[in-house]
């Protein structure tokens, strides 16, 4: 082989290795709500098969209808979490000096627990200004038992979106 082949050769390869440890960076994801449901199947009514934290983070495998199908390596196994529970900015709980500029703030914190960051609440106040936003709180504390979804579910021969069970 000429060297300039082999110049070549190793330029592209190093090119490659790049390009593929940027897509990979690219994938990762955050869980931007208090606690994130990864589901059996994209779909609401589908199992809960493994719950993760605020500021965990998730391999992006590819996104399907506003799902994303997601793996964490050695925690859970491969499963489904909506697109609005994760976010592409790294969430830092404990920050240090150097990465104090990306971490959360108090507010961010406090909307992700609701599923929404400050871009997205603005947004939603924006166009709906007669929602009573004391109902919605309300709501928000409500909570229903998986067990008691996944009964309804049966109970009503429901299918979830996809036929995900």
């Amino acid at each position: 082989m000429t060297k300039a082949k082999t110049v070549s050769l190793t330029i592209l390869a190093v090119g490659l290795t790049a390009l593929i440890a940027f897509a990979a960076a690219q994938a990762l994801r955050s869980v931007q709500v208090k606690e994130g449901h990864v589901r059996s199947g994209p779909s609401f009514l589908s199992a809960i098969i493994a719950k993760l934290p605020y500021g965990d983070q998730v391999q992006l495998l590819y996104e399907q209808d506003g799902w994303a199908k997601v793996s964490v390596a050695g925690k859970v196994p491969e499963g489904w979490m909506h697109c609005s529970a994760l976010s592409e900015k790294q969430i830092v709980l404990k920050s240090g000096v150097r990465d104090v500029t990306q971490s959360a703030s108090g507010d961010e914190v406090a909307l992700a627990g609701k599923g929404f960051n400050a871009d997205v609440e603005k947004e939603f106040k924006a166009k709906r200004k007669d929602v009573n936003y004391a109902y919605i709180d309300q709501m928000e504390k409500v909570i229903v038992p998986q067990p008691w979804i996944q009964e309804f579910v049966k109970l009503g021969a429901l299918v979830p979106e996809g036929g995900a069970k």
